[in-house]
């Protein structure tokens, strides 16, 4: 296949959907005693952190922070410790569910001797108004390839994101490897975000055996059960 050139290039509008841990809100308040403490503190912690890129540092904390990182282990679009990081997010509601389910999972199933937590975890699940007229869209020719979904060989993915940044794509669309029929939209550069995040919905994740359970708040009764069997992952 032949590299992507701006020529690949489409346009695209709409909603990010993204899943983080409840803890994205302020935790250190169980550190100190007073207001203007925590805000030393804040300060402190913000001054020992990776650089954001400049595209991203008006940016709210959502928003802003994958960019931040270049994490130790490789993701499908972003080697070992590259920077800048990548947002990851899906253009429905449903996909962050299960990808976040696979992550849990896939690290409980690499370190045996870890302990799922006993209690709920909670998450928000938020959305986020996007525009990019430089997207490539994996899903369809020249690009909809099974090399996409692969899922542990991340070489070739890694190997197409380079090609895609050195043209400026924005943001790709790509299958999810995790959801059946579920779509991903790594976004690469923070400028594609046309509005404010907005938490949408409060999810917990329970443990239970080999299960993961996603239990969305009330009034919703939708229960979403996920297996290390289901995701390939040993138990």
């Amino acid at each position: 296949m032949n590299p992507p050139t701006p020529a690949d290039f489409r346009p695209y509008a709409g909603l990010a959907w993204r899943l983080v841990e409840g803890q994205h809100r302020i935790s250190t308040n169980r550190l100190t005693d007073s207001g203007a403490d925590q805000a030393r503190l804040e300060t402190l912690l913000e001054s020992a952190k990776p650089h954001l890129p400049a595209a991203a540092q008006h940016l709210p904390w959502l928003l802003a922070s994958p960019f931040r990182y270049g994490h130790a282990s490789a993701s499908r679009f972003r080697a070992a410790h590259e920077k800048p990081g990548i947002f990851y997010a899906a253009d429905n509601a449903v996909t962050p569910i299960w990808e976040s389910a696979y992550h849990r999972l896939r690290f409980f199933a690499r370190a045996p001797g870890a302990t799922p937590p006993t209690g709920a975890v909670d998450h928000s699940l938020f959305n986020v108004p996007i525009r990019t007229d430089r997207l490539l869209d994996l899903t369809l020719p020249p690009f909809d390839k099974e090399r996409w979904t692969h899922p542990d060989d991340y070489a070739p993915t890694q190997a197409f994101a380079a090609q895609a940044r050195s043209i400026a794509t924005a943001a790709l669309r790509a299958p999810s490897a995790r959801h059946p029929g579920g779509i991903t939209l790594p976004i690469l550069d923070p400028a594609v975000f046309i509005g404010p995040p907005s938490i949408a919905e409060s999810w917990s994740f329970r443990h239970e055996g080999d299960t993961i359970v996603a239990i969305p708040a009330f009034p919703s009764t939708r229960l979403l059960r996920f297996t290390y069997a289901r995701f390939g992952l040993p138990a």
